[in-house]
């Protein structure tokens, strides 16, 4: 069966207020991704060994192979938009107890974190992604990924919150203020108890 597009739980528009354009959705969401899981497909389609495998599989049959990077980049690039858009939230930036007390614990206080999350996301040089995950043992980090990586690929943890920093994720709205979208996106978008029930 062909990977497929999912819906947006909100509406395109729904973020407008708390800094993300129905242009920037509907240009991210409806062009961009589709455009992965196009490509995906076509990957899949292509190679025998790719067909019924997991979303999953694919991602960690996939990685580190030269020859396999178009399919790895395009399920990647799946596998972490089908995260962003549940990071993203019409009433985000609140976080839940239970998160908070693990921020707490591995940051120091909140805004350690937004600082160390920031750095992150400020720091991927080109494209790529910033995450908070939770390592092997159960602390929390915040991390880096270039491109279509992500934690699922590397084995650095799991997911729990993870931000696109790809230049068509923020310039409509941000122009070149990568910084400004990262703080925006703390603030008022993250979907904070998204990230809570990712915690094993």
């Amino acid at each position: 069966m062909a990977f497929e597009l999912p819906s947006l739980t909100y509406a395109h528009a729904a973020l407008a207020e708390r800094g993300m354009s129905q242009e920037t959705l509907e240009l991210h969401h409806d062009k961009h991704h589709q455009a992965y899981v196009t490509a995906l497909n076509g990957f899949v389609e292509a190679n025998a060994d790719l067909q019924g495998k997991t979303l999953e599989q694919i991602i960690t049959l996939t990685y580190g192979d030269d020859a396999r990077a178009p399919a790895f980049n395009n399920a990647g690039q799946h596998w972490n938009h089908i995260h962003f858009w549940n990071a993203l939230s019409p009433t985000g930036g609140a976080m839940p107890g239970k998160l908070e007390a693990k921020i707490v614990e591995a940051f120091g206080s909140v805004d350690q974190f937004k600082n160390a999350f920031k750095a992150v996301a400020v720091g991927q040089f080109g494209s790529g992604w910033a995450w908070l995950i939770q390592k092997a043992d159960g602390a929390l980090a915040v991390t880096k990924t270039p491109n279509g990586v992500n934690p699922l690929a590397t084995g650095e943890g799991t997911a729990l919150l993870g931000l696109d920093v790809w230049e068509h994720s923020y310039y409509v709205d941000f122009r070149n203020r990568r910084p400004d979208y990262v703080t925006n996106f703390l603030d008022h978008l993250a979907n904070y108890e998204f990230a809570e029930a990712n915690l094993a």
